[in-house]
């Protein structure tokens, strides 16, 4: 049977937990598990074989460590080969009379990827798509990426496997227990951004038990129009007198897989802790439910890197200040690569409460390309707000598309035959909301029935490229009612004709109506006053316009769009320059604060530099360090702590504030003024595990609290950290695990510590641990996130 055609029709049994199982059949602390493929893939044939002899439909391979970072090209074959043989035996081996299929298993690189990291996005997606295209080599038949607890990351393992193979693919992401992935994402960007790419299934594994996913995975069924998959794990970790076992039994996990089976989940099994056992009885349990059926939810929804954004409940605000037209100075700092103007362009909107950014640098004497794809990464690490790439540049509108982190909004297609092959394609590849202009090879239709036919059109077209309607949105074209006097009339009729008949959202540029007249906000803001009664969806316009703002706060509070009206009342309340959200008054606009700290909390990198440059020059550098550059990271440390920041805005203040420090080091490298109170740190990956995210994150955010860190890297022996703490003299240890199977490695690395160095203190952290299991294995404190490392490093050092 095809295999897309059982997903749609079944509910799919996967396997369960690999890692786990394997470590209590004599899997060694810190040995590979992918290992096993070569030196002992018997034991892999028998696991695979009692999964499917348990009811799987779908056994992946062993191959979650497997990368392409992490072996070189001989060795990485040999292990793909011999772990889809050995599940292609167990197949064949096997007793079930279920449908089998083989699944390749990738996992996650082990490191962040640029802005936030090292790894260039395009270099993560060449890693990705060795391992795949080997996989389709010798003959796997579905493509399962999981454990994913970056969306960018996910964004490139997903376009490698959609322009490596044509096999299904099952993207499944580990969240936390917030209900966010580490860098921030809800399931509902998630949901936004995997359905646009074109994922085959979409879930959520590992992490937590079933019952701590369970808000996560009913965020996912209410967005996904497709199938969705559940593999947690059998609940939390625990240690009985040196054995690791999880605290849910089989019966208790299949009672809440089950439930959510019958709410809409359609593709389920196992991750840490499960073994055939909890997939025996889950089959068994499953057998005879019959499938929900999986229904379009008619989203019209983008997404930043963590958060998505829905069409037609209340109308949006798109940010139109970075777009060159009319603007001397942003097309001057668009010649002069200014990006710091772009930025702060961007931020400012965000502060002004726009919804989303609309991001245009066409002009003729720029690499527009070059421009579109720089600046949008650039905005992507400074705010969380979705963007609006807008160009008629099809080159550019691809690259900017293929590195934006979500899924993004296109402006725009229109009714030409050449537009319409020009963009599609691109949107269909890499998913988003496309703007469709209301004209065609004729021109603007001056009436209504003509731009409605043209929108006709364009919905026909579309779905000829797979695009659905629900990811369209019409602009009927303001036109100056200086040159045309019916020109309003017409554009607001259309759009409540394509509101109301064709069931589409949306969108206008608000200001050209009163182009070449005085006054222009007068005329602006009574017509998207009009517009708005008529069913417009979003309006691309100006935030720092006092009457715009009046009439957006003022028919939301009219229309019941605001509860208590508590937005217009702040609206009304405050300086009318002065208009901010809450958790941006609060947390961005602290009175007083310098520019320099203003660039830390932005994650300004250019800026900082450049401010804490200029302020060395009456400053002492300390007195910098202490007074400026801590209070601004103190700022978003707490906005982080209290869920108002996610981790991306973290992780740019503090390299803004490493670049405010590089400045700092040269004054001081050059007087006698030395680093005072040394706190020494070790941090460490602990053996057989090469996963340093989390640990890079800790050693940033140490390093910019003034701490001395020593990082020992990855996969670092318990005897070489014993070494570091003697060389260094350090306080405190910090270990990190991200695979269940390399906490036996953590517990050797604490109980080495404790008995040679006893003074020294240890934090550990990483997504297989939490504080019960911390304490289990003996360590002095754990972290949940690396700014309680700095804090616990803080009361240390008191």
């Amino acid at each position: 049977m095809d295999i897309r055609e059982f997903i749609r029709n079944n509910i799919v049994i996967l396997d369960g937990g690999t890692g786990t199982v394997l470590h209590s059949r004599g899997l060694k602390a810190g040995e590979a598990t992918e290992s096993w493929n070569l030196t002992h893939p018997e034991e892999i044939v028998r696991l695979h074989k009692e999964y499917f002899d348990a009811g799987s439909n779908i056994v992946f391979t062993n191959t979650f460590g497997a990368t392409a970072l992490k072996y070189d090209d001989e060795t990485l074959e040999k292990l793909i080969a011999s772990a889809l043989d050995s599940a292609k035996k167990a197949r064949d081996a096997s007793i079930g009379t279920q449908e089998k299929f083989i699944g390749f298993d990738i996992g996650s690189l082990g490191v962040l990827l640029k802005p936030f990291g090292e790894l260039d996005f395009e270099d993560a997606v060449s890693a990705f798509a060795k391992v795949i295209k080997l996989a389709v080599k010798y003959g796997a038949e579905i493509i399962g990426i999981e454990t994913m607890n970056d969306g960018y990351e996910t964004k490139a393992a997903l376009l490698a496997a959609k322009e490596s193979c044509d096999l299904p693919v099952m993207v499944s992401n580990a969240y936390s227990a917030d209900g966010k992935l580490m860098t921030g994402a809800s399931p509902e960007a998630m949901a936004a951004m995997l359905e646009g790419m074109g994922a085959d299934i979409i879930g959520a594994n590992c992490s937590l038990g079933p019952e701590q996913l369970r808000g996560v995975m009913e965020k996912l069924l209410e967005s996904s129009s497709v199938p969705v998959s559940f593999k947690p794990n059998a609940g939390l970790p625990k240690t009985d007198n040196g054995e690791t076992y999880y605290d849910i039994t089989p019966e208790q996990f299949v009672e809440s897989v089950s439930d959510l089976v019958r709410c809409g989940v359609r593709v389920v099994g196992g991750c840490c802790g499960t073994t055939p056992e909890y997939i025996r009885l889950l089959s068994k349990a499953v057998k005879n439910l019959t499938p929900v059926p999986i229904k379009e939810k008619n989203n019209t929804v983008i997404a930043s890197y963590d958060h998505a954004v829905y069409f037609g409940n209340s109308p949006l605000l798109i940010g139109e200040r970075i777009n060159p037209t009319g603007k001397k100075r942003l097309k001057q700092a668009l010649i002069e690569n200014d990006i710091q103007y772009i930025l702060n362009e961007g931020v400012s909107q965000q502060d002004k409460g726009v919804d989303i950014l609309d991001v245009n640098v066409g002009l003729p004497d720029i690499d527009e390309r070059r421009m579109l794809t720089d600046a949008v990464c650039e905005l992507q690490s400074v705010t969380s707000l979705p963007l609006q790439i807008d160009t008629s540049d099809t080159v550019a509108m691809e690259s900017a598309l293929r590195r934006y982190n979500g899924k993004a909004m296109i402006n725009s297609v229109n009714g030409k035959e050449e537009s319409m092959k020009a963009v599609f394609p691109i949107a269909k590849k890499y998913g988003g909301v496309v703007v469709a202009l209301t004209l065609d090879e004729n021109g603007i239709p001056k009436t209504v029935e003509g731009r409605l036919a043209i929108a006709e059109k364009i919905i026909r077209v579309a779905a000829e490229y797979g695009i659905s309607r629900k990811n369209i949105i019409f602009d009927t074209l303001a036109m100056t009612i200086s040159a045309d006097s019916s020109a309003a009339v017409v554009t607001l009729k259309s759009l409540r004709e394509i509101k109301e008949n064709l069931g589409c959202n949306t969108v206008l540029g608000v200001s050209n109506v009163s182009f070449g007249l005085p006054e222009r906000d007068i005329l602006n803001s009574n017509f998207f006053a009009l517009a708005l009664e008529n069913g417009l969806s979003a309006a691309i316009m100006n935030p720092f316009s006092v009457p715009m703002m009046r009439t957006y706060y003022s028919f939301r509070a009219l229309h019941g769009m605001d509860d208590n009206c508590l937005k217009y009342i702040e609206f009304a309340s405050a300086n009318p320059m002065a208009v901010q959200t809450a958790s941006v008054t609060e947390v961005k606009k602290e009175e007083g604060s310098s520019a320099l700290q203003k660039a830390v909390i932005n994650g300004f990198r250019e800026a900082a530099g450049k401010e804490a440059e200029a302020m060395l020059q009456s400053v002492a550098p300390l007195d910098i360090v202490q007074n400026e550059i801590i209070p601004a990271l103190n700022i978003v440390g707490k906005g982080f702590e209290e869920k108002r920041y996610f981790l991306p805005q973290l992780l740019m203040s503090a390299e803004a504030a490493k670049s405010a420090f590089e400045k700092i080091k040269t004054v001081l490298s050059n007087s006698n003024e030395e680093k005072k109170d040394s706190f020494p740190i070790v941090i460490a990956t602990v053996k057989g595990d090469i996963h340093d995210i989390g640990k890079n994150i800790v050693r940033l955010l140490l390093e910019n609290y003034g701490f001395d860190v020593t990082d020992l890297g990855k996969d670092v022996e318990p005897e070489r950290v014993l070494e570091a703490v003697r060389e260094t003299g350090a306080r405190l240890v910090g270990l990190s695990a991200l695979m269940t199977t390399t906490v036996p490695a953590m517990e050797e690395t604490i109980k080495l510590l404790h008995e040679k160095e006893p003074q020294v203190k240890i934090v550990v952290g990483g997504a297989v641990l939490n504080k019960e299991y911390a304490e289990r294995i003996g360590a002095d404190a754990y972290s949940p996130d690396a700014m309680e490392t700095v804090r616990y490093a803080e009361r240390l050092k008191g």
